[in-house]
């Protein structure tokens, strides 16, 4: 099977600036489920072991999407670091939204794409963002998380917050590069403005498309007990532990091997056998 790949592609946002966009998929003469990927935080669309992920996923027979959120604090000229902190700083909850629809919007018009058959994965805090705009666009038929969070509501606490209202901004190590990652407090601001938008449990709650919600037993970033919280509110969902699974699945940037990390293929093969079984 012949798999295109269209790597880089520029997509406009004029509420919040260019980024980009990869598109994967076997040729085939029929429309194909359209597979969107939501990156976290600190993520990017080829963190890891996402493009062998996006591979399998087309070589199953979808088209299957991943992308830069605009202010991610990659670059249109280099995707895979954090080149641009001021960005990653602006970034807040409604931009992100705005950009993943508009990857909705110019993939599902792609002739190739069963625009009926359009799904979303989100990992981590893109899995939060993914939970909203599922609620939010009746367009979605079907929702994956993996190590998704069961709020958005993750800031500073009482003197913290009072702290960076004054200064403006606080800093987050990057353990991997070094960097202190900037937060602005219109960050906070955005969310307190869109409070009731913003809220997970609401969105789970009413949200209409099939779930699958896979988690890791050992995460270390955002506890399992998410991922059951989730699985308890939305009536029509699957819960999908992975025993001892971390995460990211095992999976590390960079990835030098060419094969996935056993628990990443163990979530790779879940997703296209509830794709198939639920689309």
């Amino acid at each position: 099977m012949n798999i295109v790949k269209q790597q880089n592609i520029i997509l406009k946002n004029p509420e919040t600036r260019d980024f980009l966009a990869d598109a994967l998929y076997p040729e085939s003469g029929n429309q194909l489920p359209l597979v969107i990927f939501v990156h976290g935080y600190k993520g990017y669309k080829d963190w890891g072991a996402w493009n062998l992920m996006a591979e399998k996923l087309a070589e199953a027979g979808f088209f299957f999407v991943k992308f830069n959120f605009s202010h991610n604090g990659t670059t249109i000229q280099d995707p895979n670091n954090f080149a641009d902190l001021q960005a990653f700083g602006q970034n807040n909850y409604s931009k992100e939204l705005s950009d993943l629809g508009v990857v909705i919007d110019h993939f599902s018009a792609d002739p190739r794409v069963d625009r009926h058959k359009i799904i979303l994965i989100g990992h981590s805090r893109g899995g939060g963002i993914s939970i909203i705009k599922t609620f939010e666009d009746e367009r979605i038929n079907g929702l994956i998380t993996l190590a998704s969070v069961d709020t958005l509501e993750r800031f500073p606490k009482d003197n913290q917050l009072e702290h960076w209202k004054e200064k403006g901004v606080f800093h987050v190590l990057n353990g991997r590069t070094h960097q202190q990652m900037p937060h602005y407090y219109q960050f906070y601001e955005d969310f307190q403005q869109n409070y009731h938008r913003f809220d997970v449990e609401r969105a789970t709650e009413m949200a209409k498309a099939h779930f699958l919600i896979i988690h890791g037993t050992n995460d270390e970033s955002v506890d399992v007990k998410n991922a059951e919280h989730l699985y308890l509110l939305h009536p029509n969902s699957e819960l999908f532990l992975i025993e001892n699974a971390g995460h990211t699945f095992g999976a590390r940037e960079p990835w030098e091997n060419h094969a996935l990390p056993e628990d990443l293929d163990t979530v790779t093969k879940k997703c296209i056998e509830f794709i198939r079984d639920k689309m």
